[in-house]
């Protein structure tokens, strides 16, 4: 800053400074003893201050679930720290009257500074600032140098501030007349009126060629880079200058970016109805927000397409995995479990027959004369046939019975709760329906086949040591069943004589 210009600052007796409430809100917030209640009764003595505290409260910067209805209420949910920060940004703010100043000009001016400060907001959200209060308001006073300059150089910097056709113009335009930036200025003020140190050093590099050190600088001074695409002629080229330099310096993406836009626009009319000024309107920027909404619908669109098409595979995927795993336990030509599935089923109803002490009945089933089948009609026939009788056996079976393939013509049944006598009854009437019903037809005739079976009872009258002595002992009726003429069902128990006339 030049001697001249610093000298017309000390001079001029127009220069901005607080008001008395802006005083003792600086005093409180320099004090580590300060309580809500300390703020609550100096920010009560101004009407205009806390009717703004009480609209920022119920304002969707600070979603409450309950509405706010008195100044108490308010500062308690806003909380010490960030009821000072507002409140000494309000009442800077309200230092827009001052006298012999251009009102569009201050308009203008509050414009951006509200562009800035959501900006600032919203950009020390997406990286992790954690002092979002502070981060904001630094925002919003980074260009109160301007006001400053307005004061002291009203000879120059009005016309000065009109020619400016953006930021960048307006920056290169002071170094020239003034050899320093408002933004060199206003850290200046910030330091003259003993603001928080903090809000001194992000104005003061909040312009080239200052250069922010931390991430609270960053955003302050990228901020302005995003207010530009609402206030520059070009607004598709501010945005892309914007999104550039933002992810460099911070990493943001795209769609963060256009997050971030649509953010700061919900949330603009509410700031500038707190700084009474005009809502900043751009036809090209509501298309730009308009176009990256209907991108963000299309991505949530193509997500639940995709997510859709994923559960459709994994559903896919799943079924031919059951089906994988169906056929892997089963017979591949009958369809009823194959002897591998058999022997883990069977071990683990015979299993849970012990634990219970409950009986498990199994029938060992030979097809009668099943080889001459196939020698005389071929094994496709043959192949039909046992594919045939494998249906037409569960079908006389209960839902709690199970039937399996032991291999070749041999068939095996549990039967689990169930003792011999039952079992004996099951497998009989199974014979009964079978030995009358075709299996095939061969040349327009049908084709009847008969079974042997051997039933055996775990349980009641007989315990056996584990599963392979049940099975031998129901193989050991069939056999017997064979040797008596087939087509027959016996029990392991002998049968009781009828009785006598």
């Amino acid at each position: 800053m030049s001697p001249e210009l610093n000298t017309a600052l000390s001079l001029c007796r127009n220069l901005p400074s607080p008001a008395g409430i802006a005083v003792r809100i600086i005093e409180l917030a320099q004090d580590p003893e300060t309580d809500i209640a300390t703020a609550a009764d100096v920010i009560s003595m101004d009407m205009a201050l806390s009717a703004r505290m009480m609209r920022i409260a119920n304002s969707p910067l600070y979603a409450s679930r309950r509405r706010i209805d008195n100044l108490g209420q308010a500062l308690t949910m806003l909380g010490l720290h960030a009821t000072l920060q507002l409140a000494l940004g309000f009442s800077l703010a309200n230092m827009l009257d001052g006298d012999g100043q251009d009102r569009k000009q201050l308009e203008r001016l509050w414009r951006r500074g509200a562009l800035c400060a959501l900006a600032a907001r919203y950009l020390g959200l997406g990286c992790g600032v954690r002092r979002v209060e502070e981060v904001m308001l630094a925002g919003l006073l980074q260009d109160i140098g301007i006001l400053a300059l307005l004061q002291a150089r009203p000879d120059a910097y009005p016309a000065l501030l009109d020619a400016a056709t953006d930021n960048d113009d307006l920056l290169a335009r002071e170094r020239a007349l003034l050899e320093c930036s408002h933004a060199d200025v206003g850290a200046h003020l910030c330091e003259q009126w003993h603001l928080p140190r903090y809000l001194a050093n992000a104005i003061g590099v909040s312009e080239p060629p200052g250069e922010p050190t931390d991430l609270f600088q960053r955003c302050v001074a990228l901020s302005g880079r995003v207010a530009e695409i609402w206030l520059a002629e070009d607004a598709d080229a501010a945005r892309n200058a914007a999104l550039q330099q933002i992810h460099r310096e911070l990493g943001m993406d795209s769609q963060g970016f256009e997050l971030m836009l649509q953010r700061i626009d919900q949330a603009l009319p509410d700031l500038c109805a707190l700084l009474d000024v005009a809502v900043p309107s751009s036809a090209r920027v509501r298309q730009l927000l308009d176009h990256a909404s209907e991108l963000k619908e299309l991505r949530n669109l193509r997500e639940l397409q995709d997510m859709a098409t994923a559960r459709q595979r994994a559903e896919a995927f799943e079924s031919q995995a059951r089906q994988l795993s169906e056929q892997a336990h089963l017979d591949g030509l009958t369809g009823v479990l194959n002897r591998r599935q058999l022997e883990t089923v069977l071990q683990q109803e015979f299993s849970r027959a012990l634990q219970r002490d409950r009986p498990l009945s199994l029938a060992f089933i030979d097809l009668d004369d099943f080889k001459k089948i196939n020698d005389t009609h071929g094994h496709l026939i043959g192949d039909q046939v046992l594919k045939s009788f494998a249906g037409h056996l569960q079908e006389q079976l209960r839902g709690t019975d199970t039937v399996a393939r032991f291999g070749g013509e041999e068939f095996v049944v549990l039967f689990p709760d169930t003792d011999e006598l039952e079992a004996l009854m099951v497998v009989r009437r199974a014979l009964n329906t079978i030995g009358s019903t075709p299996m095939a037809h061969v040349h327009g005739s049908a084709l009847h086949v008969t079974f042997s079976a051997g039933v055996a009872t775990h349980g009641g009258y007989e315990r056996f040591a584990n599963v392979q002595d049940l099975l031998k002992a129901a193989d050991d009726v069939l056999y017997r069943s064979k040797s008596l003429g087939r087509n027959r069902v016996n029990a392991r128990a002998p049968e009781p004589l009828p009785a006598s006339a």
